[in-house]
């Protein structure tokens, strides 16, 4: 899954990069609108591709693993209505 979120990271951003080449190096020889248009289409992609790469898949566990601390793990449980067999301080 994350391999996947990386590859599209990249091509949107090669898509940019792209853009902002063409625009500057050949389009605005026919066309300075149609350049500026480009360079305006590939200011939005970055943010894009940032939500991309971020994004959390089914399969990534990251708001329930625990954080380490007992007291705390025990909080967020109760909180979250989870039941964890409580331990025996006593012998």
């Amino acid at each position: 899954m994350y391999a996947r979120r990386r590859h599209v990271y990249f091509a949107l951003m090669g898509t940019c990069i792209a853009l902002f080449v063409l625009a500057w190096g050949v389009v605005r020889l026919w066309s300075v609108p149609v350049a500026v248009g480009m360079c305006v289409v590939a200011m939005v992609i970055p943010p894009l591709a940032a939500m991309v790469a971020n994004r959390r898949g089914p399969d990534d566990r990251w708001w329930d693993d625990p954080s380490g601390d007992p007291k705390s793990d025990e909080w967020w449980d109760e909180l979250d209505g989870k039941k964890r067999p409580r331990r025996q301080d006593r012998p």
